[in-house]
């Protein structure tokens, strides 16, 4: 996309971290925003924000994991604004522990924002950005999508899950020789509150409250939950996230990476790889996450 004043953008997890960050840049642009995210009172109040700033800018209360409430998400943008031509699958959530240890209900929760999230999000959009002939849409990945850390497990999978899904598009849109533009964004640590990403959790999906608790796996979660937010705070200020993520959507640029220190883990991985070798250890660095 050329020019993107006046155009209109959907970002999900809005209200807070990277989506608010792109929602603001969106608007400093001239687009009219539409903002979703499922905590309702700090959407109101991020568009509140935005208008008094002299955007034009709604928010849509929306749960990513509920594809009926997407495709709301959808029907309301296109009734107020008339179309959409940019679609930001952003909302995120995290948690940690082993792989084995994960509660289900963990594994489901994280799953279905993440990564089902985005697929609501392709399948309730990219008709209406097809049909116009115009539109971009940037999915957030993570570096944890082109890496394996360990205690990530559900996290990820997810991430990995939403690099190939955007790979896959991007090669589908060459065939159709559609203008239709798609980007992968992958955050390394951003100073964000993805670390308190459960106060968003629906009721009934919360393990904790489970007749067989494993205190020590308890204790190695909440450990790596402690550590991750240090990390987080970090990091890079989600405004500069948000003006990569523009500059790609004007550009048709299809990988966003917010650290280009950390490529040598991505390049490490791929050696790994075609050499039929072990798995680096991929310890995501500390010192400089997403949503």
């Amino acid at each position: 996309m050329d020019a993107v004043d006046g155009k209109v953008a959907v970002v999900t997890g809005g209200a807070s971290g990277i989506g608010r960050a792109m929602a603001t840049r969106f608007a400093a642009a001239g687009m009219r925003v539409v903002l979703a995210d499922i905590e309702k009172s700090a959407l109101d109040e991020v568009v509140e924000s935005l208008n008094g700033d002299g955007a034009e800018a709604i928010g849509v209360p929306t749960d990513v994991s509920d594809g009926a409430s997407v495709e709301a998400l959808r029907d309301a943008a296109v009734d107020h604004f008339g179309t959409v031509h940019v679609l930001c699958n952003n909302a995120g959530v995290g948690n940690g522990g082993l792989s084995w240890e994960q509660p289900v209900a963990d594994w489901e929760w994280v799953l279905g924002v993440n990564l089902w999230g985005v697929i609501h999000g392709i399948r309730a959009f990219m008709p209406v950005l097809l049909a116009q002939g115009e539109g971009h849409v940037v999915n957030t990945a993570s570096m944890a999508g082109l890496a394996s850390p360990p205690m990530m497990a559900a996290y990820n999978v997810t991430k990995h899950g939403v690099v190939t899904l955007s790979e896959t598009m991007f090669g589908e849109l060459a065939m159709l020789e559609s203008p239709v533009g798609v980007s992968v964004l992958c955050p390394g640590w951003v100073n964000t509150r993805i670390h308190e990403s459960g106060r968003n959790r629906p009721e009934g999906t919360d393990p904790s409250g489970e007749a067989e608790v494993d205190e020590e796996a308890a204790q190695r979660a909440e450990l790596f939950r402690s550590t991750l937010e240090g990390l987080i705070h970090t990091g890079l200020d989600p405004a500069g996230v948000a003006d990569l993520v523009l500059d790609a959507i004007v550009t048709r640029r299809f990988y966003i990476l917010t650290h280009p220190e950390w490529k040598p883990m991505i390049s490490g991985r791929v050696d790994a790889i075609v050499n039929e070798q072990d798995p680096p250890l991929a310890f995501l660095p500390m010192g400089d996450e997403t949503e």
